[in-house]
Parts: C-alpha cells; sequence; structure tokens
C-alpha cells in the first residue's frame, strides 16, 4: 500500500487544484440565488448518501473494514466526473460546479464527523493516532488550500484557463485512474476476493442514490436539468478522496476496496444513466 499512500495525496491535490482552476466567485454567489435546488443536492450528498450507505451496511453482511469502507466512500463529496457527464445528460451545470465546489471545500468537516461517528456505530476503532481534527487539518491542505489557489490563478488568467477547461478535466480522470490502477497492482493477490464481497453492495448504493436523487429533485428541484444535475451528483464521488481520507486513518487495503469498487460501478451506471435521461427534454 506504500505507492498508494504516496501518490493519493499528490494526486487529490492536483485534482482539487484543476476544480479550483474552473471556479469563480459566482459559482458560490449562485447558490444563494438558487438556493432550493442547491440545498436539495446538498442535502442528498451529504445527508441521505451516508444514510442509505449505513443502511445497506446493516443489511448486507460484511466484515467492519469493508463496512467502513463503504461509509468512507459514503462520506466523500461529488467529483469532478459529474460535472462532465450533467454536460452531456443537458443537465444544469453550474448548479453542478457549484455543488462540486461547496461540498468539496465543507467535506474537510463533513467526512471526518460522518467516518468517526460510523466508526464508532460498527464497533472499529481508528488504528492511527489521529483526530479528527488533525484529519480536517490534512484534508484543509490537500482539498482547500489546492482549490484556493486555482481559483487565483484563474482570477489572472481566466482567458487562458478557458481555453484549457477540456485537458483540465481529462488531467483530473487520469489522476483519477493512475490512484486506483496502484490500488488493483498492489493488492492484486487479495483484490478480487474483497470485490466480490464489496461489489454487489456498491452497485446497490449507487444505483439507489441515482434514482433516490432524482425523485427527490422531481419534488424540489426548479426544474429537468437540476433533477439530472442533482442525481449525477449523488451518484457519482470523489473516489481519490475517499481513498487519502482511508490511506490517513487506516494501514488496510480492505478500507479501500469499496471505493475502488463504487469507482469501477459509478462510471457505467451513470453512462448508461446520462444515455437514457439525456434524451428527455
Amino acid at each position: 500500500m506504500e505507492i498508494v499512500t504516496k501518490i493519493a495525496p499528490l494526486a487529490l491535490a492536483l485534482i482539487m487544484l484543476g476544480l479550483g482552476l474552473g471556479l469563480s466567485i459566482a459559482d458560490f454567489s449562485r447558490v444563494l440565488r438558487s438556493p432550493k435546488d442547491f440545498i436539495t443536492g446538498f442535502i442528498g450528498q451529504v445527508i441521505l448518501l451516508p444514510i442509505v450507505a449505513f443502511i445497506l451496511i446493516k443489511v448486507f453482511t460484511l466484515s467492519p473494514e469493508l463496512a467502513l469502507g463503504v461509509m468512507i466512500i459514503a462520506a466523500a463529496p461529488g467529483g469532478v466526473t459529474s460535472n462532465v457527464l450533467t454536460k452531456f445528460a443537458n443537465g444544469d451545470v453550474a448548479l453542478s460546479v457549484s455543488l462540486t465546489a461547496v461540498v468539496s471545500l465543507l467535506s474537510i468537516f463533513t467526512v471526518p464527523l460522518i467516518i468517526y461517528n460510523a466508526a464508532n456505530l460498527i464497533g472499529i476503532e481508528i488504528v492511527k493516532e489521529i483526530s479528527m481534527l488533525t484529519i480536517s487539518f490534512k484534508m484543509f491542505l490537500v482539498v482547500t488550500v489546492p482549490v484556493l489557489i486555482g481559483m487565483i490563478v484563474r482570477s489572472f488568467f481566466t482567458s487562458f484557463i478557458d481555453t484549457k477547461t477540456l485537458l483540465i478535466q481529462r488531467t483530473s480522470i487520469i489522476l483519477f485512474l493512475i490512484v486506483f490502477a496502484a490500488i488493483w497492482i498492489e493488492e492484486w493477490d487479495n483484490i478480487l476476493n474483497y470485490l466480490s464481497s464489496a461489489g454487489l453492495i456498491t452497485l446497490m448504493l449507487n444505483i439507489i442514490m441515482i434514482f433516490l436523487g432524482y425523485y427527490i429533485a422531481k419534488f424540489f428541484a426548479s426544474g429537468l436539468p437540476q433533477r439530472k444535475c442533482i442525481s449525477l451528483e449523488c451518484g457519482l464521488q470523489n473516489g481519490t478522496l475517499a481513498v487519502f481520507v482511508a490511506t490517513q486513518l487506516f494501514d488496510d487495503i480492505a478500507f479501500m476496496v469499496p471505493t475502488a469498487a463504487y469507482s469501477l460501478v459509478m462510471f457505467v451506471t451513470s453512462i448508461i444513466f446520462v444515455l437514457i435521461i439525456r434524451k428527455i427534454n
């Protein structure tokens, strides 16, 4: 797990830098102008997703390590991939960007809170002597700081950055894939056994959240583009951030397996969802 431990923080920092390069103050002020849509998406991601995940780990017979691994990916904010797929789905891209940005910045508080409480409920002791405040500070360094740097750089070179949007998005996806390739390479002998245990629950979690997000938004969001956006935000998580948090708390690869499984599943299900939903106007 040594390679993963070393590359996950760097990859996450670069991904969050890429997110910051695409943000402006308007992405945050938009939340105040359309609070209903944002609050609906926020509740779906930050509150409903962990609740559904916790219900599922109680229904499925999982080891404590895999159970907490499911909670780690459920605690993660939406990934930048959700912005790309929202565009392909003819959804509200501006809302998607705002949700990804705000939830990512708030994740330095929400992620440790969810994981530490889940660990207590599951009965797992955090192996490494690291406090919730310490993990929040580490997340601040690799999540918040790169986003702020990216926003500052964008403010000076807006026109240039706008011409490189596609390159930035592709680079983020490549970094994401490198992290998960490292997990597979380092733990190939064990990972297939883990995936057989975690594959079904991550598939169920992903499908439930995509449809739950869509139908909750149907009642509370302002329109179809917003429903598409919120559905994808609820179904696509920042797997690199989840891996980073897991490596900071545990030495066992088992805690990362649900993230690896979920990350594979979410691309397949989300692309299928987009192909279906983009035909609806």
